[in-house]
């Protein structure tokens, strides 16, 4: 059992490193963000689709529960168009900075969705995260539009997480997974054909951003969703979200290595950013305190 936890802890670690790479990954691909995440969709439900053909894992669902993760695709799409547009006018570090504080959104979400009170240190966490927020607005006011549309990311983000989260319990992950994605490219296509977007040169990509197109949809959406919900079985929440936070600072770790100069920002940036992250995993730490307090007095 402890070579299982070690094994999943290196896993959940390879996996974040991944999630990490695909604001790499939105960089380096040429496309535009929404024929980007179009592909990311598609080519990801096709793969999922064989996956789940492979190890018969059953398609069936009641109708209500499938129109529910159609829609909720719809949410996870327009979450992947305003991050791959953040970083397209404006760069990885900022977008990453800024969608780190999709667990501050959470929290403000939980308490509507699940009907329970509001915590005051999140309320204290929050206005925190925005002083860090307001660091990074002053001393990187040219990339104003990246970081309005990355904040807008993290609160679909937070809103697919709070409506996720049922479904993740109740049903298989890639079931789930396959049915959102589905949603996702089907509302898109809805979109993209009333407005022509489907044209002769939309369907012609160039073979770097096919080759890019191929890791993001495979690698970091199919493989990293299902790989996931697996390692779950072995570690706390507590441990998955905490390892989860560092992948901002992967992200802006490996831009810097691979895009250098673009991705080097004021030394007041990083100051924004880290106090939005050590916020983000306070507030973790605080919740896993109290967590283990409830269990020791019931």
């Amino acid at each position: 059992m402890q070579n299982d936890n070690l094994k999943s802890y290196f896993n959940l670690h390879l996996i974040v490193f991944i999630w990490g790479f695909t604001a790499v990954l939105g960089a380096l691909i040429s496309l535009d963000a929404l024929p980007l995440v179009w592909w990311r969709m598609s080519l990801a439900v096709v793969m999922i689709f064989v996956y789940m053909k492979y190890k018969k894992i059953s398609f069936t669902l009641a109708n209500s529960k499938k129109i529910l993760m159609l829609f909720a695709g719809l949410i996870i799409a327009l979450h992947w168009l305003t991050f791959f547009k953040a970083i397209k006018v404006s760069n990885v570090s900022v977008t990453l900075a800024c969608l780190s504080t999709g667990a501050f959104f959470t929290s403000i979400l939980e308490p509507i969705f699940y009907s329970r009170k509001i915590i005051w240190y999140e309320v204290l966490f929050g206005l925190i995260v925005i002083s860090g927020l307001y660091i990074i607005f002053n001393v990187e006011g040219d990339y104003w539009l990246g970081i309005v549309l990355a904040l807008t990311s993290a609160i679909l983000s937070a809103l697919f997480t709070v409506i996720n989260g049922k479904f993740a319990v109740e049903y298989n992950a890639s079931t789930v997974s396959f049915y959102e994605l589905l949603g996702g490219v089907l509302f898109l296509s809805v979109y993209m054909l009333f407005d022509a977007v489907f044209t002769k040169e939309f369907f012609i990509i160039s073979l770097p951003d096919l080759g890019w197109l191929f890791v993001l949809a495979s690698v970091c959406t199919a493989y990293a969703f299902i790989a996931s919900v697996a390692v779950m079985k072995y570690l706390s929440p507590y441990t998955v979200m905490l390892t989860i936070n560092l992948e901002p600072i992967y992200g802006i770790v490996l831009a810097i290595l691979v895009f250098q100069e673009k991705e080097k920002m004021n030394p007041q940036f990083y100051i924004g950013a880290a106090i939005i992250l050590i916020t983000v995993i306070l507030n973790g730490v605080i919740k896993n305190v109290e967590k283990k307090k409830k269990l020791k007095c019931n």
